[in-house]
């Protein structure tokens, strides 16, 4: 078995940054009618500037491209590219069901053979994609691998996905003119953005790397219901139906396809499930203590949880004061299984870090209730 560090990070955000005035002009209005939901949603968040694939009504970056970006942008720091032997890609929204998103990103790099794997989910996918090529060079079955972690989500959340569900509902919609919030919450939660990391045996000979001592992840969806969800709706009988059981007109009629949350479901949920539980679980089973972390990179999807996020870890017996906190959700938005890339990215880059100074990354995931921690290391030379 082998050490494994992450030796060069990249982050790829798409064109100019989106402020919170411009958010529904970029997107478009869902029936014509401005969006009763986003002021009070983007109060709650917190976040006030994010990036788009989409402009001027243009789509200017896939999902595969995207990635490939930050891939290629992992040669600007200084990896050999021409030696990947492993491609790992996670995201939550891949431009196509098939062929798998990996596989798109390989062939927008036109790399030479090499084993790819793409990981499927939401914000974990990321995290999972990592993980695997983690777990390939500590095996000592390939010597480097690339992971990535991209989303387009502006696709998913632009006018064109609900005009049929509101032309619909058109009677509902004069009353209440909002499409529903669970869906149109999310309209101002999520953006799009890339990063990669190279990963190899050995640490950087000069500069920063960052050993991995692990990646744990725990799933939940044994015993949670789903909370977050697309290609699927849950029934007026309560029964949660993939797209495959809805015939065309009603996937366009019924908006199958948009990304929907149970927001109340979330809110009672979520200090338990995706920080106070798995971190007591997680941190008895690595001998973890807090008094250990010098600093703490949580992915949260809104200011409004990061109370909570900091209920969940005095909960588990894990009192990380703010002053170790470090984010950039505000300025690039939530960009899901981009974000750890994306946070990651940006605090090697502008941290002043010490030889052994030790990193704890916090990634949860409402889609059924799963969450991931990963204890990093700063090997300065």
């Amino acid at each position: 078995m082998s050490d494994v560090f992450i030796n060069y990070l990249s982050a790829v955000l798409p064109n100019e940054p989106v402020n919170n005035d411009d958010m529904e002009n970029v997107l478009g209005l869902v029936g014509g009618m401005r969006s009763r939901a986003r002021k009070v949603v983007l109060k709650s968040n917190g976040i006030k500037s994010r990036h788009y694939v989409l402009k001027d009504g243009q789509i200017l970056f896939t999902n595969a491209k995207l990635a490939a970006l930050a891939v290629e942008e992992l040669k600007t720091k200084g990896a050999p590219l021409e030696k990947m032997e492993l491609l790992a890609c996670g995201t939550s929204l891949p431009d196509q069901i098939m062929p798998n998103h990996a596989l798109m990103v390989h062939g927008e790099l036109k790399s030479k053979p090499m084993e790819v794997v793409s990981t499927a989910g939401i914000c974990l996918s990321g995290v999972m994609a990592l993980k695997y090529a983690y777990m390939s060079v500590y095996a000592g079955l390939t010597q480097n691998a690339a992971a990535t972690g991209s989303e387009t989500a502006s696709l998913a959340l632009s006018k064109d996905n609900f005009e049929a569900e509101s032309s619909f509902k058109l009677e509902q919609l004069e009353q209440n003119p909002e499409i529903a919030f669970e869906k149109d919450f999310l309209r101002w939660m999520l953006s799009d953005g890339a990063g990669a990391l190279w990963l190899s045996s050995e640490p950087n000979k000069s500069g920063v790397s960052f050993k991995i001592h692990w990646i744990e992840q725990i799933s939940y969806a044994g015993e949670m219901p789903v909370c977050m969800y697309a290609g699927a709706n849950i029934d007026e009988n309560g029964k949660f139906r993939g797209y495959l059981t809805y015939s065309q007109d009603e996937r366009e009629r019924l908006s199958v396809f948009s990304i929907k949350q149970d927001v109340r479901l979330l809110n009672e949920n979520i200090v338990e499930y995706a920080v106070a539980k798995p971190l007591k679980e997680i941190a008895d089973k690595r001998g973890l203590k807090s008094d250990d972390v010098d600093y703490f990179l949580p992915h949260y999807s809104s200011h409004y949880f990061k109370e909570k996020a900091y209920e969940g870890l005095k909960k588990a017996g894990f009192d990380i004061g703010y002053e170790k906190w470090f984010t950039n959700l505000y300025e690039k938005g939530n960009t899901g299984a981009a974000s750890f890339y994306i946070i990651l990215e940006e605090f090697a880059r502008t941290k002043p870090l010490k030889n052994g100074d030790q990193i704890l990354c916090f990634i949860p995931e409402s889609g059924r209730f799963s969450t991931a921690f990963i204890l990093l290391e700063a090997v300065v030379k």
